[in-house]
């Protein structure tokens, strides 16, 4: 087969070679004049056909072509004004992968620069690997218009002497290229049969590896020193936003929409306003007020959630921005609305979620410094006004969508400090720079609802003493509601649903929301604000991020383990105000919940210890009220309310004790052979090992607790779930049994059954107490679906919420995260050795012998006297872990020997048989009828206020239509029937419309189409 070859060929060399001075003067090699044909000089148009090189010729060896070689067409590969000739037809339907962005051949593809293929190998490195990166006249590229001229197979070569950025030559300096390309090319062999063998020098350097893998079609920023004038000694920096983004912007008429704005902020989040750091709506045509204020708070969060958080509070902006007829909002609301990030910990942060905020403009790689005019950094602040959204899918959302701008403001902080740090940066920094009038609270992964901000803020315009308001949490049920199949999802679906239906609306009758959510909550800033002693809810608020030494105790470590329910106390009992809480149901947010056990107990231990000691903490604090401007009503309202939640602190301390007495009395009733279902005395021996079984698990849930994390016994804490849930299954077993076998004995007239009356009567009032009011309750507020998908695991999972997650909760209350500090501080007690001039140092040494005498003298002194030495003192650091785990002894022992006392002491006093007479079980059942009853009470006047706080808006609404309508009709002779102007800038059909599509919204309710 003849031979096929390349039919052009541009190579290079590093510049600056050394042992062929001949060449600095002209950019090619010459052909060697011994053995070498002369040739024209060639040009881009005129390209001379070049003879066969002579045998003798062993500048480069020749390549011999082998059988298969593809037919390769030539390609430019140089950007200069020649223009590509037209293909010969052969290869005229012949498709070839593009070059990448820098202009470099893909690798391991045949169509390849020089006409590499695996059976046919390129020249050896350093030569012709590296790929091109600048263009210029004199880059020639020569014709070969006969296969055998070939420019690999001998005589003369082109060679471009250009250093090639990106090749291996960038990483290596002159004198680290040990040959030349003579001397590298020589060490290619040729065999008998003319083929090409590569044999290379192994010691050829080809620099350090590279640190990551090179992406196809993208190129690394190329970094370049600047000079910047600092502002009042702080780096402030204006970037242009990327090309990409700029290109598809609706709106480029301002410079917050074109360039992002960098400050390095040096000083503590409460120095900011005083230090004269400025945000852009405090400065130039940028300045304006800030009427809706909205934190994000993240840790490690990935992109999906944050772009489901993100996503859900734009399309919140975009429906402010859609009310037309409002006072406040309309077409340019998004101006009074901006929005503020806080990641804590620049190393902390998730990587794709700094290229998600990148994608919206707001954040740029490589501007940020850790030092600024010596002084360390402590947040890098990113302002920019975005155009754009990036769903949960990362599918691009603009204007097209409804999108409108976005200011935001993205604070990433240089070290880990927690979100109690983090609410500090935005309360006490950007809060005081900005003032404004409501401020929202949200964690990422919350996806709120698309009205659920303007619900929010519409609590606070309404009533002017609302100090906070509180959104509905949902729990995520993930795609197509199957997370429900796990029995951990839906028990906390059943527990959110219902504190939402009950527990939050009785609160917020009283006035005092116990917890406002940090995932969906809003405060009104000037409510938070301190007195001018300095306090006041703020300085209660952060408090706990500054304890240290005797001030931390356990009880208020653990009671800022839960700051926002401080916070909420604080507002409510502020001197001389008359601030309450409000629960805003329509404003709805939905998180993700834990979906595995170590995850799920590990957040329940900080929830439950911060609201024990917040409660306790409210309850003996509760003479403030007495000293705000609330009314008397609302005084005793509030009252009622602390003696509300000390009951259920007393059920909570003696939760152990209750479930295992309700057990042992219910359960051990069908120990009487005459009522037994199973017959044989099988009911007894299953009481007695679940009797027993209850009692090992609850003693191995106290041992595991206090020496293991629940990630490293995931299957111990398991297996006590599992033999919760059957003991509970039992339970309710032998309840409805014990009921059924009553009835029917009443009806059927056999009074001979050992079941009393008594027993009967509790039983069937505790059940319609829970189960019953449950019910209720829903249907009252067109929410029922969770009690037909999630009761049943909520009921079986109950006893792991009494009793594993308290245990491990109590047991671990010296555990409190107040953050590490690693020890890298400098000692400079031995002194330091200080540089002078080049090598030479200066430092503190003895000078004379008779310095040298006496520190020998003293050393042997103290070997004679034995003089005692020392012990070092303990740090404080371990002073205070010994002081909270010893704490945390006592205080686990006194509430396991209370209980056990208790549940001793009435299964004493009471056999099993004495379920009738059981006074301790009587008190018990009454009372969670009666806290039963009272949440019902509170939930069903929070609906009806609700729907007479709906009726007096529409009457004010109508009343004001009719009076605009009576002015404009005295004045006005355009009526046109059915669009006569009816007030407010709207129209009869228009006020109709609205209130048609209100009844039909009503009605999907009442048929349960709300889910």
């Amino acid at each position: 087969m003849p031979r096929q070859r390349r039919q052009r060929i541009n190579a290079r060399i590093p510049r600056n070679r050394t042992d062929h001075p001949s060449q600095l003067s002209n950019r090619y090699y010459q052909y060697a004049t011994e053995d070498a044909p002369s040739r024209p000089v060639s040009s881009m148009r005129n390209a001379p056909t070049i003879p066969p090189p002579a045998a003798s010729v062993d500048d480069v060896p020749e390549y011999s072509s082998r059988s298969g070689s593809p037919t390769r067409p030539w390609s430019p590969n140089r950007a200069t004004d020649w223009t590509r000739p037209p293909r010969p037809p052969s290869v005229s339907t012949s498709h070839y992968e593009r070059a990448d962005i820098n202009g470099s051949p893909r690798p391991g593809t045949p169509s390849s620069r020089y006409g590499g293929s695996p059976r046919r190998p390129l020249p050896p490195a350093p030569l012709f690997t590296a790929p091109r990166s600048t263009v210029g006249e004199q880059d020639t590229s020569i014709d070969i218009g006969d296969p055998d001229d070939d420019v690999f197979g001998g005589g003369g070569r082109t060679i471009n002497r250009h250093r090639q950025h990106g090749s291996v030559h960038s990483f290596m300096s002159e004198s680290t290229v040990i040959m030349d390309e003579k001397e590298a090319m020589n060490k290619i062999e040729l065999g008998d049969d003319d083929e090409a063998t590569e044999m290379v020098d192994p010691n050829l350097h080809y620099g350090p590896a590279p640190e990551k893998q090179s992406r196809r079609g993208v190129r690394d920023a190329q970094m370049s020193k600047k000079e910047v004038q600092l502002i009042n000694g702080e780096l402030i920096l204006e970037c242009k936003i990327p090309t990409i983004l700029h290109s598809f912007l609706p709106r480029r008429d301002d410079r917050e929409f074109t360039h992002m704005r960098y400050t390095a902020v040096t000083c503590d989040p409460d120095d900011f306003t005083q230090r004269g750091y400025k945000l852009r709506q405090q400065i130039g045509t940028t300045m304006r007020e800030t009427e809706l204020f909205i934190c994000v708070t993240m840790y490690n969060e990935d992109e999906i959630c944050f772009t489901r958080t993100m996503h859900g509070v734009m399309r919140n902006i975009s429906h402010l921005c859609s009310r037309s007829k409002s006072r406040t909002w309309g077409k340019d609301g998004w101006k009074k609305i901006v929005v503020c990030v806080i990641a804590d910990g620049r190393k902390k942060v998730h990587p794709r979620t700094l290229n998600a905020l990148a994608a919206l403009g707001v954040y740029q790689e490589g501007i940020a410094k850790n030092v600024v005019n010596q002084k360390q950094v402590n947040a890098h602040v990113y302002e920019y006004t975005t155009q754009v959204s990036l769903d949960s899918d990362l599918k691009f959302k603009g204007a097209e969508k409804g999108i409108v701008p976005c200011q935001v403001i993205f604070c990433l902080k240089e070290h880990n400090k927690k979100k109690l740090n983090s609410h500090r940066w935005f309360f006490n920094a950007f809060g005081r720079a900005l003032q404004p009038n409501i401020c929202i609270l949200l964690d990422v992964g919350t996806k709120p609802s698309s009205t659920a901000l303007y619900h929010l803020w519409k609590a606070f315009d309404q009533d002017s003493n609302v100090a906070g308001a509180a959104g509905e949490i949902k729990a995520g049920k993930g795609k197509g509601m199957l997370g429900l199949l796990n029995p951990l999802v839906a028990s906390q679906n059943f527990e959110y649903k219902m504190s939402n239906i009950l527990d939050k609306p009785l609160e917020s009758v009283f006035g005092y929301i116990t917890v406002l959510p940090g995932a969906l909550s809003a405060y009104r800033f000037f409510a938070l604000q301190n007195d001018a002693e300095g306090n006041g809810p703020l300085n209660q608020y952060f408090k706990g991020e500054t304890l240290h030494g005797k001030d931390a105790d356990v009880f208020t470590a653990n009671m800022y383990l839960a700051e926002d329910r401080i916070l909420c106390w604080e507002l409510v009992a502020k001197r001389e105000e008359r601030w309450v809480l409000r629960f805003v149901k329509s404003a709805v947010g939905e998180t993700d919940v834990p979906d595995n056990v170590p995850e799920f107990i590990s957040q329940r231990r900080r929830w439950l210890n911060g609201a024990f000691f917040a409660a306790v903490y409210s309850i003996v604090n509760g003479k403030q009220l007495w000293k705000t401007d609330h009314s008397l009503p609302r005084k005793i309202l509030l009252q009622i309310e602390a003696v509300y939640q000390f009951v259920q602190l007393l059920f909570t301390y003696f939760g152990l004790a209750n479930f295992y007495l309700a057990f042992f009395f219910i359960a051990g009733s069908l120990t009487d052979p005459k009522i037994d279902p199973f017959g044989h005395r099988i009911g007894k021996w299953i009481f007695i090992i679940l009797r027993y079984a209850c009692t090992l698990v609850m003693c191995l849930q106290f041992i595991i607790s206090m020496g293991n994390r629940p990630q490293g016994a995931k299957k111990l804490y398991l297996s006590g779930m599992i033999v919760y849930s059957i003991i509970m299954v039992y339970t309710a077993f032998c309840t409805i049994y014990l009921v059924v076998l009553e009835l029917i004995a009443k009806t059927g007239g056999k009074s001979d059954l050992p079941v009393s009356d008594g027993l009967f009567i509790n039983i069937v009032v505790s059940l319609l107490s829970t189960v019953g009011l449950y019910f209720f309750s829903s249907f009252l507020y067109l929410d029922p679906w969770h009690m037909f998908t999630s009761s049943a695991q909520y009921f079986a999972l109950l006893p792991s919420y009494i009793c594993t997650l308290q245990v491990y909760a109590f047991c671990n209350t010296h555990d409190v995260t107040w953050g590490t500090k690693g020890d890298n501080v400098i000692n400079t007690d031995l002194g330091t050795a200080r540089i002078i001039n080049g090598s030479i140092v200066e430092v503190e040494m003895p000078s004379e012998q008779l310095d040298i005498d006496s520190g020998y003298d003293a050393a042997l002194r103290n070997l004679r006297d034995r003089e005692e030495v020392p012990e070092p003192p303990i740090s404080e650091n371990q002073l205070q872990e010994d002081y909270y785990r010893a704490v945390r002894t006592y205080m686990v022992s006194i509430w396991m020997v209370a209980n056990v006392i208790l549940a001793m002491a009435v299964s004493e006093v009471y056999g099993v048989d004495s379920g009738g007479t059981n006074i301790y079980l009587a008190i018990i059942l009454w009372s969670v009828t009666g806290l039963a009853v009272i949440r019902v009470i509170g939930s069903t006047t929070y609906a009806i206020l609700h729907v007479v706080q709906k009726l007096v808006e529409g009457k004010a609404k109508f009343d004001a239509g009719n009076l605009t309508y009576g002015t404009g009709s005295a004045n006005s002779s355009a009526v046109n029937g059915s669009t006569v102007q009816y007030g407010g800038g709207g129209t009869f059909r228009d006020k109709f419309t609205e209130a048609k599509w209100g009844m039909k919204q009503q009605m999907g309710k009442a048929m349960f189409w709300r889910k």
